[in-house]
């Protein structure tokens, strides 16, 4: 539903607000919707319209059940789009309404100006539609439970993609599946040049020709029955080009990589985002847009918003000093050599040489950085100790979570890791055609963290599936190589 004419006011003064701070952003469209429409297109990943299936049904049951008992409430959402859509609750009073939307507007200018979303599709609301209409159409031609039952395979396995890419990559099939049928190859030999035509039999013996070719021809084969040339990172690429499927099963699997890589950026930049969008609404609401009676109720939420527990990262909270330590630390020109061999605390602190570079310096991290190169490079043993970070433990004897570990080293190698990758394991393609029989092997690049076993079973058999074939994955498991498989007879684990 289209938002009142007095919200609609509000809505544009608040972006004018918005571009006199320096924010860029495409057209935003607001609607106001109610908990219910909120849940569902919360359930559908902040569309208005998915295909069907059963994970985005139970989804919604799990929000209405938990807003039903006051366990969350969600204020707004809005898609990374050009127009953006933003959907406001209609149950949120009228300073959560001002607050959304110049939360809005900069969330539109992270997704607009942002290297990591430079790529994505941007008529995805359009995409999700056409998604939706194309899986219908496979319901009812081939039966809801198949094209269920192969969509469940596919969406289980949907981040095993490259999330290092910048841009989702669509190219033609390099070379033909082992499983197609295979093209002859004919080399040609490498001849010397001889001056004369009765010398040639001696400069290019026929016998030695015949040997050349039959090396060369070898090695084609071989080339031929061992691929990829090297590990690939993009496993559902390398199953859409090479996996036995119906052209239908395919198309599903695109649709779901399309869709892996859109949210992608989102997953990466969750830190930064969320605190960008809290830094602008906090300064256009309290420098501009806030009434003297609203102040109080502002507050109250927005405290709400970047409250932080013991022993949880809120991104909000974290995104949001982050950005504010960058802007004062550029003003006062705390960087640079000079500052970091300076080993007097109180000079540090006292630092400032007035450079006014805060600004500029907040939009320029906004435009190039993620959430692991931001945390690397702007997190400091200063911002730990002031906005008290550290590493927490699950004590069995007390039954709860304490301080385990204050160094700053160990503060920032814990978030990075629960950062990198998104917490998922980096899966490559080895071999597709292991031991000459078109299976596939999976390499996991162990990072001193052993796979969950019970998980691996589960993917190795989904793949299986798509694959039509056993499916092996070599990896670590306490300190020892195995090669985890799921074969005809079921799932196997081999020490290597």
């Amino acid at each position: 539903m289209d938002i009142s004419a007095d919200l609609a006011q509000i809505a544009e003064e608040i972006k004018g607000y918005a571009r006199e701070s320096g924010l860029d952003f495409f057209e935003t469209i607001f609607e106001i919707v109610d908990y219910r429409q909120m849940n569902e297109i919360a359930s559908l990943g902040g569309f208005p319209t998915r295909y069907p299936h059963w994970q985005f049904g139970m989804e919604y049951e799990y929000m209405q059940k938990s807003y039903t008992y006051g366990l969350h409430k969600i204020y707004e959402m809005v898609i990374n789009n050009d127009p953006c859509y933003a959907y406001l609750f209609d149950g949120n009073h009228l300073v959560d309404q001002k607050l959304v939307i110049a939360h809005v507007f900069a969330h539109c200018d992270f997704f607009k100006n942002n290297l990591f979303f430079a790529n994505t599709n941007r008529k995805m609301v359009d995409e999700m539609a056409n998604h939706a209409a194309r899986v219908t159409r496979y319901a009812e031609r081939f039966g809801h439970d198949t094209v269920e039952n192969f969509l469940d395979r596919c969406l289980s396995v949907d981040n095993l993609i490259d999330i290092h890419s910048l841009s989702i990559r669509r190219r033609p099939t390099e070379r033909p599946s082992v499983l197609a049928e295979e093209q002859p190859f004919k080399p040609t030999p490498t001849r010397f040049e001889s001056l004369k035509a009765y010398l040639d039999p001696f400069i290019n013996p026929p016998e030695v020709l015949r040997a050349e070719q039959e090396r060369q021809e070898q090695e084609a084969r071989d080339q031929e029955r061992h691929f990829p040339a090297k590990p690939e990172q993009d496993v559902l690429q390398f199953l859409i080009e090479h996996a036995p499927l119906a052209n239908w099963q395919r198309d599903i699997l695109s649709m779901v990589r399309e869709e892996a890589y859109y949210f992608a950026p989102q997953a990466q930049t969750k830190i930064m985002n969320e605190g960008w969008a809290t830094f602008w609404h906090s300064r256009i609401m309290t420098e501009k847009a806030l009434t003297d009676a609203e102040l109080i109720d502002f507050a109250d939420h927005h405290s709400s918003t970047v409250h932080a527990l013991p022993n949880q990262l809120n991104p909000y909270k974290l995104g949001v000093e982050l950005f504010r330590d960058i802007e004062e630390r550029w003003n006062r020109g705390q960087f640079g050599k000079e500052y970091d061999e300076c080993e007097d605390l109180d000079a540090r602190r006292r630092w400032d040489r007035q450079l006014g570079l805060g600004l500029a310096k907040i939009f320029e991290v906004r435009r190039i950085y993620n959430d692991i190169n931001f945390i690397d490079a702007f997190l400091t043993p200063e911002f730990c100790r002031k906005h008290q970070l550290f590493v927490y433990a699950y004590n069995e004897r007390n039954n709860e979570y304490e301080i385990s570990d204050r160094e700053f080293k160990s503060v920032k190698e814990q978030i990075l890791t629960q950062l990198t990758n998104y917490g998922n394991p980096f899966i490559f393609v080895e071999e597709g055609n292991y031991q000459n029989r078109g299976e596939l092997l999976l390499r996991h690049q162990h990072e001193g963290m052993d796979l969950r076993t019970d998980h691996a079973r589960d993917v190795l058999e989904n793949l299986s599936t798509i694959w039509t074939r056993p499916v092996h994955l070599s990896t670590v498991v306490d300190g020892k190589p195995k090669l985890l498989s799921f074969v005809e007879g079921g799932y196997q684990e081999k020490e290597l």
